[in-house]
């Protein structure tokens, strides 16, 4: 069996280059390397030798009074003053095509698999291509994910971006495999950045099965390695998401998570010198969240698919109100909130029903099922505001007709919401048992 956490965990290799373009190293202080101007263009990747012979990546974040400004890939790079770097890469294209399916790559394209490096047969612009708004198709219909609370309550749209809004230990990754496993997308892109690479390691494997290999494709930058690959493996899997898009897939992307690319970001953004706002965050974070989560949705063009993006927001400490979530939330068409003590009843997926929310849901089921989930939604909330009362004993059946209602159907509810990893629960069945447990009334 393939060791994919050591593989994840391996350094960039040493890279030659070709360019005439260079410069010395003027600064170094562990994070942000200066050299004498060249010309390059902010994204460029650039090579730069070191004290041991070896060659190490960097990429061009600024320039200012004459001085290009880098990131190196790797931290702790024996870099000297006066070592030479020199141009690489544009970094504009990245290569894209059916070769990625049934891989698992870094933020560079480099294989992490034990396989061949994937020579694609396209390239596309790393930071996508501007999509006139008016000129974007209508969100023909929903996308089966497999999970029956989603299905029936939340449903997601072909194009739909949606976030998953969750603290630390409450199930996120199990929801997201079984996204993967289960829906009907064609081709599944997933971005798994700034994880620890023994979960990635576990997701890899977890998700990359015979049967599903050929229409799955992972990058993985784990969190041990710079913010600079978090951000382009976030980019990267977006811009291969874009290449089926357009080729008339439906695509789901997920990326997991939006919060560490926002805090890969915060870091860059604080070594240029950008001021820090709220909880620290600069303001090229907030600008860089929606540009990231416009680029999914639905394409341009008769022939043209979709992105469907579900993005997992962390809720540092249960926070709902962290910088990151909040800008998430006005950005993305729906989120699904995961609660703690919805876990710790030991319900799973964890998913706060009356929380919450897909706003297209309403364009794409019948008036039936939509009946149906605003009755489970507030039996759920109902049960949940008398929860203590009733356990300190102080409910009386017959006062409320509503309450009593909701405390009979409560076994129910909570059987529809449940759901385990190695169960698939298709669109239209999900909706026939929502009806079938409450009526629609």
């Amino acid at each position: 069996m393939i060791d994919l956490t050591k593989q994840i965990s391996r350094p960039i290799q040493n890279a030659t280059t070709k360019s005439t373009l260079t410069g010395r190293v003027s600064r170094y202080d562990g994070l942000l390397l200066e050299c004498d101007g060249f010309p390059v263009s902010v994204g460029s990747v650039c090579s730069v030798k070191t004290a041991t012979g070896t060659v190490v990546l960097g990429e061009v974040i600024g320039y200012s009074d004459g001085l290009n400004k880098l990131v190196l890939y790797e931290s702790g790079a024996a870099v000297q003053a006066g070592a030479q770097v020199s141009l690489v890469d544009e970094g504009v294209f990245v290569d894209v095509g059916d070769a990625y399916l049934g891989r698992v790559v870094d933020a560079l394209g480099d294989p992490l698999d034990e396989a061949p490096a994937p020579v694609g047969n396209d390239s596309v612009p790393l930071n996508g291509t501007f999509l006139n708004p008016l000129a974007r198709k209508l969100i023909p219909g929903a996308l089966d994910v497999g999970v029956r609370a989603v299905n029936g309550l939340l449903t997601i749209g072909s194009g739909q971006r949606i976030g998953i809004i969750a603290g630390s230990g409450v199930g996120k990754s199990v929801l997201l495999g079984m996204m993967a496993q289960y829906t009907s997308a064609d081709v599944i892109v997933m971005g798994l950045i700034g994880e620890r690479a023994r979960e990635v390691g576990e997701a890899v494997r977890e998700i990359m099965t015979e049967e599903a290999r050929d229409r799955i494709s992972i990058v993985a930058v784990p969190a041990d390695r710079s913010p600079l690959l978090r951000i382009r493996a976030a980019r990267r899997a977006t811009a291969l998401a874009e290449h089926f898009r357009d080729k008339g897939k439906n695509v789901l992307l997920i990326m997991d998570s939006l919060t560490r690319v926002a805090h890969a970001q915060r870091e860059i953004g604080l070594a240029l010198g950008e001021l820090p706002t709220s909880k620290g965050y600069p303001a090229s974070v907030v600008s860089m969240i929606p540009t990231l989560i416009e680029r999914a949705g639905m394409g341009v063009g008769e022939n043209s698919g979709s992105i469907t993006g579900i993005y997992t927001v962390l809720a540092d400490g249960d926070d709902g109100n962290d910088p990151v979530v909040d800008t998430a939330r006005a950005i993305l068409d729906g989120h699904i909130v995961l609660s703690r003590s919805i876990a710790e009843m030991g319900i799973y997926p964890a998913i706060d029903i009356p929380a919450s929310i897909s706003r297209v849901m309403n364009d794409i089921v019948t008036p039936e099922q939509q009946a149906s989930a605003r009755k489970f939604k507030r039996m759920v909330a109902l049960y949940n505001e008398n929860r203590d009362l009733m356990l300190m004993g102080g409910y009386v059946s017959g006062q409320d007709a509503d309450l009593d209602e909701a405390v009979a159907l409560w076994p129910k509810l909570v059987s529809f919401i449940g759901q385990t990893p190695k169960q698939r629960a298709e669109l239209g069945e999900s909706a026939r048992t929502l009806n079938s447990v409450v009526g629609g009334r």
